[in-house]
This record gives C-alpha cells, sequence and structure tokens, in this order.
C-alpha cells in the first residue's frame, strides 16, 4: 500500500502527522498547518516537519490492490484495510529517518491514527483527536457506508457524500457560509469515487478501538466543535475524563459555534491545540 505524503515544512524533531477526514483530502488541513506554523514561528520554536499524507484513494495517494487490504466480508466491508493503512502510515513516517511522531487525526483521520497508537505504540510521541471516535460503526452506519460505497462505484458519482458541503440544521456558522460550502465542494468534486468507496468500506470493516482510551501513556489533545452532530464535547469530554482517570496528561478543547471539521472552520484554534501538544510531548521525548 503505497500513501502520499504533503510536507507543510521541514525542521527537526518530532513531526507533526495530519491525517484528513472523509470525504477530502489533506487540503482540509492547508490553513491549520499555516496558522501552526506561524504560531510555532512566532513562538520562537525551533522548525519541526509537519507532514499531512493522504489516504488510500485520495488526492494523490493511488487505490491499494486487493492483496493489500486483506480479506472482504460478505457485506463488502474491508476488516484488515485500517491496520494494513495504519502499517503503511508508520512506515512511511519511518522512511523519513523519524522514530517517533505525534500523530494527528480529525474524524476518519482519527480511527487510523488510533490504530497506529493501537499497532505501533513505540512510533506515537502524541496524539491528536479531533472530531472522532474510538467505537466502531453500530449495524446501521455500517451498513450506510456500504450503501454509499456500491452507489459510488457502480454508478461513479459523488452524489451520495455532496450533503457534507451542504448546511444543515444546526449547524456552525463557518459552515453554513457561502465560502465553505464553495471550498467544501470543490475538495469533495475532486475525489476519485472508487476512493471514496475503499475509504467507507475501510471505515465499516474497523475494529473497535475503545481499549486504547485506557492505554495510551502519551500526550495527547482532544478537539470538539459545540455544533458537530456525530462527536460533540457531550461524547468527547468522557473519553477526556477516562484518559485522565488513567493517568494520560490530555488536554480538551471545545470550540464555539464550530461543527465537524473543526480544522476547517476554526483553524487558528485547532492548531493552538495542537502547538500545544507538540510542546507537551517535546518535553516528554
Amino acid at each position: 500500500m503505497t500513501i502520499a505524503n504533503t510536507v507543510y515544512r521541514r525542521g527537526e524533531g518530532l513531526p507533526l502527522v495530519l491525517v484528513h477526514a472523509f470525504p477530502v483530502d489533506h487540503h482540509m488541513w492547508d490553513r491549520c498547518a499555516a496558522s501552526l506554523i506561524a504560531q510555532a514561528d512566532r513562538a520562537g520554536m525551533t522548525p519541526f516537519p509537519v507532514y499531512a499524507p493522504d489516504m488510500p484513494g485520495a488526492g494523490d495517494c493511488p487505490l491499494p490492490g486487493p492483496a493489500s487490504c486483506g480479506p472482504e466480508d460478505s457485506d463488502g466491508a474491508l476488516p484488515g484495510a485500517l491496520d494494513a493503512m495504519a502499517q503503511a502510515f508508520v512506515d512511511m513516517i519511518a522512511a523519513t529517518g523519524a522514530q517517533k511522531a505525534i500523530w494527528v487525526g480529525l474524524s476518519m483521520g482519527g480511527y487510523l491514527v488510533e490504530a497506529v497508537a493501537r499497532l505501533y505504540p513505540r512510533m506515537v510521541a502524541g496524539l491528536a483527536l479531533c472530531d472522532t471516535t474510538m467505537m466502531a460503526d453500530r449495524p446501521a452506519s455500517r451498513a450506510n457506508r456500504l450503501r454509499i460505497a456500491r452507489t459510488c462505484e457502480v454508478e461513479g458519482t459523488l452524489d451520495p457524500v455532496m450533503h457534507f458541503a451542504r448546511p444543515q440544521e444546526g449547524d456552525s456558522t463557518v459552515k453554513c457560509s457561502p465560502a465553505f460550502v464553495q471550498t467544501m465542494t470543490e475538495w469533495i468534486q475532486s475525489q476519485d469515487p472508487r476512493g471514496i468507496a475503499w475509504r467507507e468500506r475501510m471505515a465499516a470493516g474497523r475494529p473497535d478501538q475503545s481499549d486504547l482510551a485506557g492505554r495510551i501513556r502519551v500526550p495527547v489533545a482532544l478537539v470538539s466543535g459545540r455544533c458537530d452532530p456525530s462527536s460533540p464535547p457531550s461524547t468527547m469530554e468522557p473519553l477526556a475524563q477516562t484518559m485522565r482517570q488513567a493517568g494520560t496528561d490530555v488536554t480538551f478543547t471545545a470550540i464555539e459555534d464550530c461543527g465537524h471539521f473543526s480544522a476547517v472552520e476554526h483553524p487558528d484554534q485547532v492548531a493552538a491545540a495542537l502547538l500545544d501538544l507538540v510542546r507537551r510531548a517535546g518535553r516528554q521525548s
């Protein structure tokens, strides 16, 4: 499995690895990465690497061959694909010469960095989970993902995921703005329907990773938008409490008037939370 990596900045020390959400690619990190670099420079920090890899089938990353994804479930889900992707991401970072990294994932990107922490804890110096969950899909959610995957593959369309670009009731001010709608629409329309389908099949088959919460021994940052319909503070703050009880150094940031794509909607606030994580991870490394 090949991973395409975008380098926002080269530098010294622990790399910061930004993993994107569904159904977009690394471009969702553009403004947040720029803000983080600017904040770090103003603070006089030594430049550190900032990377944003694309998942298979997203952006510049090719679709993986069937042999690298493991067996397929009878309903079309790929139960081994998340772990295979985690290995590919770790191999890509190790190839840069880094022995550890700070892993940041938003939504589906969170599934990936959780898998890295679960399978390759030696490669993790810090972990940020933004608007995401450790739980596996419930049956209805799994079935919906696979329905979307089939439609995208058979019809060669992106229509089943275009709702991510359309404002919904209760959405944030930013998500309802014409600028956000246009940007998100362009990002989604640039995707390959086959890549959308692969990522849905991967996510549908992923394992439950909830037991990871009590086993993390590196600094953690949790971020959640208060308008997020799927990963609001009411579900992510208890995760932070569980980690604290286990002795983890964890911060929780709830962002006002912010939906699911926090790093896009409020890049400066997310960047500040990540920069704090970089500082804490640096002190422990």
